[in-house]
């Protein structure tokens, strides 16, 4: 009767262990059917890539595209095809632009690698693309050279600035020592003193537009390295030569320049003047981008308006007004607002022919902030003007306007170069709560860990052997992970999400200056939570290799002695080891970046509390490679070496006194090789597998690692302690106690024991299933492989 209950026991617990590992199959299996499905309904749903052509970009709902073309669809052509003219061969040029010949000057040259000559590629009053003159440079000129002319008063202007334009034509040649001079020179061009023709200020214009196509790393060159106002002087410059134009514009690709003259008109000037820029299907300003408005009655936005700025004159004695719109802020190098993305900032400048000291205009603006919605959220922004004297953006008599109709709005009581600094946070795609199968497995891992450990401390006077320290703390550090990895991965920032970066969420009374356009709201919990995931992994990862360490040492040198103090030896590996790894790596992280408020994430993520992944070009220097894959890697091979040599030298090695059918032992073998595999963390080897670029085969690797891992903590509670005669002894009496209460409270039945001892004794007497029933019999030589000769080792110790 006893062996009866005994094989019910087995029978019982094969059948759970048999359910349990079905239902996370069909899990992982139902959970990569629906995701293969959301990845086909979501790329059916959305705009498809090839909608915008050539290089376009789908933003906001429409095709961006780049300079060389335009239309919805980004097809139409606005470019010059290749061209040769005069001897000289010239690439495609976008329209507006002026194209650098492939021909340079030689070596022997001041000008040496600089083109020889450029084109201009325009549109014809009829709307035509056309090629215009080429213009010729001379090679025996440089821009310090130039700089050096434009001094005497007596230079010739023109030429002057034909020539700078010719050499600053290619923009990603320019260095911080070229744009010095070219400003420089621009600067004697555009001064009052020097009266230089119409023609050579326009192409100066154009100079000036090739300057700001330059790397933003050479204008912060120039801001730190510069010895006069040369970028401060040209801003001056913009806004004086703006009222000089009449009724006239200069529009480049990265400068528009127009002015408002009021002297034709009444004695009494305009009371309001409205300049506007219209969205283009590129980043480039058009001709046909700008209007003015005068007397009118306000700011009216629509669709298209990137912005618009109101100019309130009290006075009505102004007869001039001037206004310049900067493509980016690369003349504005603040040294309080650092830009990280690159995402436009347009400056714009309003001036009237007031004096500086009777300036009584006030200027109401509107702006439509540009940038990827599908990334980030806008934040906040300040409303600011540029100080000629601090060199540095200020927000003095300027405020925030609230407005309902999604534009960005700012009010200053006086006229200057304006700007919008807007600062966004990014639009992470937080990961949804674990799914069904982390759920389940994580819990079957806690709740195994925990019996396994409880199991192991209790009945260490049952089994007269010492606590299998080893395994305990494995258990015990995996334990703590799991938990952590439970109710802790999740980003609590998660909640704090707005929906589509709505503008009324912004507070419209702070208008402090932002010292970086992208922020991360800090969370030190998740920090926090990150740091004790990685030490708790790494202390596991840690007791998997001790774990098989003193395998080694109990099978393979079974002639030699643990060493001294082994217990404390491993000990203090186990649990101080990763402690120093991960301490090193948060003091090294804000070491280098502590001043930088949103140092966290150069430790962790922001969509999960885990360490940060890193850049494509910043790998090297990533703590997710030296602080976790490294050492796991090391751990992870000398595992799997040391698992060959017991699988293949203990476990697998022929026994000649083995009396068992060789089915059996086959089945023992395997069933032990996996214990082992299990507390070395072999499985851990399948993340490696997850790091394939195909989609597909990475899915089935994640859903398959999530599988055996998460369950770890429950393969180590059947293999180490269900499969113990203690614990199925213990277990033996438990289901004895129920099935007693049970049958007080029914009538007792006296055919089903009958049958249940006939039917059991029916297949002991079938020798083939006699033997498959002993398969699920707790095997000795197994158990002393994994437990009992580590409990003998350590007594002796």
């Amino acid at each position: 009767m006893a062996s009866c209950r005994a094989w019910n026991l087995r029978v019982l617990v094969a059948v759970v262990c048999g359910l349990l590992t079905g239902i996370i199959l069909g899990l992982g299996i139902w959970r990569i059917v629906i995701r293969i499905q959301r990845g086909k309904s979501t790329s059916s749903s959305s705009t498809p890539t090839e909608f915008c052509r050539n290089g376009g970009t789908w933003e906001n709902g429409r095709c961006i595209c780049t300079e060389e073309w335009k239309g919805l669809r980004c097809t139409i052509a606005n470019f010059c095809e290749n061209s040769t003219y005069m001897g000289f061969t010239f690439a495609r040029i976008p329209v507006g632009r002026y194209g650098p010949s492939l021909q340079t000057c030689g070596k022997d040259t001041p000008n040496a690698g600089n083109p020889m000559a450029v084109r201009l590629c325009s549109l014809s009053l009829y709307g035509e693309i056309e090629l215009q003159k080429v213009t010729i440079g001379n090679c025996n000129e440089n821009l310090e050279t130039l700089e050096k002319q434009v001094k005497d008063v007596t230079a010739p202007l023109n030429n002057i600035s034909s020539e700078v334009q010719i050499l600053t034509s290619d923009a990603n040649k320019l260095t911080a020592e070229n744009i010095t001079s070219a400003t420089r020179v621009v600067g004697q061009i555009f001064n009052t003193s020097r009266n230089a023709s119409p023609e050579a200020k326009k192409v100066a214009i154009v100079t000036v537009s090739q300057l700001l196509d330059a790397s933003e790393d050479a204008f912060q060159r120039v801001a730190a390295t510069a010895n006069d106002d040369a970028l401060t002087t040209l801003i001056e410059q913009m806004e004086t030569y703006s009222l000089s134009l009449g009724n006239q514009s200069v529009v480049e690709p990265n400068i528009a320049i127009q002015s408002a003259n009021f002297s034709s008109e009444n004695a009494v000037g305009p009371s309001n003047v409205r300049f506007s820029v219209q969205k283009g299907a590129s980043s480039s300003l058009v001709s046909s981008s700008t209007f003015i408005h005068t007397n009118v009655d306000g700011l009216n936005p629509d669709a298209q308006t990137e912005l618009q700025v109101l100019l309130n004159m009290t006075k009505n004695y102004t007869k001039t007004c001037g206004f310049v719109v900067y493509q980016n802020d690369k003349l504005f190098q603040s040294k309080t607002f650092t830009a990280k993305s690159d995402f436009s900032q347009k400056i714009i400048s309003s001036k009237t022919d007031e004096n500086e000291q009777d300036q009584s205009a006030s200027v109401d603006m509107v702006f439509s902030p540009k940038y990827n919605q599908k990334e980030f959220q806008l934040y906040s922004y300040a409303c600011v003007y540029w100080n000629l004297s601090a060199k540095d953006w200020d927000t003095y008599g300027c405020q925030k306007d609230k407005g309902t109709d999604g534009f960005l709005r700012c009010r200053c009581n006086h006229t200057t170069n304006f700007a919008v600094l807007m600062t966004f946070k990014k639009d992470y795609q937080y990961p949804k709560s674990l799914d069904i199968l982390s759920n389940v497995g994580c819990a079957l891992s806690i709740t195994g860990l925990a019996l396994t450990v409880i199991f192991q401390i209790v009945t260490r006077k049952v089994r007269k052997t010492s606590v299998t320290w080893v395994l305990v703390n494995l258990c015990i550090s995996m334990l703590i992970f799991n938990l952590l990895f439970v109710f802790g991965i999740e980003n609590s920032n998660k909640n704090l999400q707005t929906s589509d970066g709505d503008i009324n969420n912004i507070d419209f009374d702070n208008n402090d200056i932002p010292r970086t356009d992208t922020i991360n709201i800090p969370n030190p919990m998740c920090t926090a939570i990150a740091a004790l995931l990685h030490y708790f992994l790494l202390v596991t990862f840690t007791w998997n290799a001790l774990s098989a360490a003193q395998l080694y040492y109990l099978l393979i040198r079974t002639m030699k002695p643990l060493p001294r103090h082994f217990i404390l030896f491993i000990s203090l590996i186990g649990w101080g080891v990763p402690a120093i790894v991960v301490a090193i790596t948060v003091g090294v992280i804000y070491s280098q970046n502590g001043n930088n408020p949103q140092w966290e994430l150069d430790y962790r993520q922001e969509k999960i509390c885990w360490l940060a992944i890193p850049e494509p070009n910043g790998v090297i220097k990533s703590p997710l490679l030296w602080s976790f894959i490294v050492p796991v890697t090391i751990i992870l091979i000398s595992n799997v070496v040391m698992f060959i040599t017991i699988s293949i030298k203990v476990l697998w090695k022929n026994n000649q006194n083995l009396t068992s059918t060789k089915k059996v032992s086959s089945m023992k073998k395997i069933v032990s090789t996996l214990s082992v595999a299990v507390v070395f963390g072999i499985t851990w080897i399948l993340a490696y597998l997850m790091l394939v670029n195909d989609d597909s085969i990475r899915i089935v690797f994640s859903y398959i690692f999530c599988l055996f891992n998460t369950t770890q903590g429950l393969q180590i509670f059947i293999l180490y302690t269900v499969r113990t005669k203690i614990f199925q002894s213990e277990a033996s009496k438990v289901l004895m106690l129920l099935s007693s209460i049970g049958r007080r409270k029914s009538l007792p039945s006296v055919t089903r024991p009958r049958l249940h001892v006939k039917m059991y004794n029916f297949l002991r007497s079938l020798p083939t299933l006699h033997e498959r029933f002993r398969l699920l019999e707790t095997s000795p030589s197994t158990e002393e492989i994994t437990l009992s000769e580590s409990d003998n080792a350590k007594e002796s110790i």
